[in-house]
């Protein structure tokens, strides 16, 4: 994978197979320790940045507040009651 890229610069879905990736990687057991080393901190960059991306996602969807009547009249957060 591009692990040079800057995270910024990846979307959700190349951030996730990147981590795949990585965890696939680590889990064979076969890197070498300092690379071992420099794939989780790229790895826990990457668990970082996907968390942070749906934080933000969640927090854009809103639900709808209707009167009986059918009159939208707010929003309330994602998962409100």
């Amino acid at each position: 994978m591009a692990e040079n890229t800057d995270l910024a610069d990846l979307s959700f879905e190349n951030a996730l197979r990147e981590l795949e990736a990585i965890v696939h990687r680590l889990e064979r057991g076969d890197v070498p320790l300092d690379e071992s080393i420099a794939l989780y901190a790229r790895g826990e960059a990457l668990r970082t940045q996907c968390q942070a991306r749906l934080a933000d996602a969640e927090a854009r969807i809103a639900k709808l507040t209707v009167e009986p009547g059918g009159v939208v009249t707010g929003t309330q957060p994602f998962g409100a009651d």
